[in-house]
């Protein structure tokens, strides 16, 4: 059986070297903005493609990047929507919630930003942010710095190999 994970990532590849030179980066922004691929997976399809590693690096960022404002922004309507229809009472949280207002609580946005990305996508931790009240602009911020720092990372790991193994 496949992993469908892999299948797309293999597609993305296979879509960088079809493509013409000033069309990859634009593949590699969208395989950014594909939870679990994210920047530092999107830079990697695009060195491995062939892509100058600092081009692969900005692209997959901004593509991540990109589809976490739509997250964010749209998360934050959602929330205001529900909770101005709700009067602002508060439901029981599930498990899996309490779990994350801990952490939260414990990490504060600028962690749960940084750290989130080891464990969940960062469209899921962006919108987790936002739905508990975090101001957009700040959830945004923080994640944008999250994406810079763990696609810049992977990236000079990825480029690090690739010279010493050529």
């Amino acid at each position: 059986m496949t992993n469908p994970l892999s299948d797309l990532i293999l597609g993305f590849q296979d879509l960088v070297a079809a493509v013409p030179d000033l069309v990859q980066p634009l593949i590699v922004a969208l395989a950014g903005a594909v939870p679990f691929i994210e920047g530092e997976g999107a830079a990697a399809i695009g060195i491995i493609g062939g892509i100058h590693p600092v081009v692969a690096a900005i692209a997959g960022a901004v593509g991540n990047l990109l589809c976490v404002a739509v997250v964010v922004l749209a998360t934050s309507r959602v929330r205001t929507a529900v909770t101005t229809r709700r009067g602002g009472s508060a439901e029981p949280q599930s498990p899996r919630r309490q779990k994350f207002e801990r952490a939260y609580h414990r990490y504060g946005t600028a962690g749960v930003s940084l750290l989130g990305p080891l464990l969940l996508p960062t469209q899921f931790t962006a919108a987790a942010l936002t739905s508990t009240g975090v101001p957009p602009l700040r959830v945004i911020a923080w994640q944008a710095a999250a994406i810079a720092l763990w696609t810049t990372a992977v990236t000079l790991v990825i480029a690090g190999v690739i010279r010493f193994a050529g």
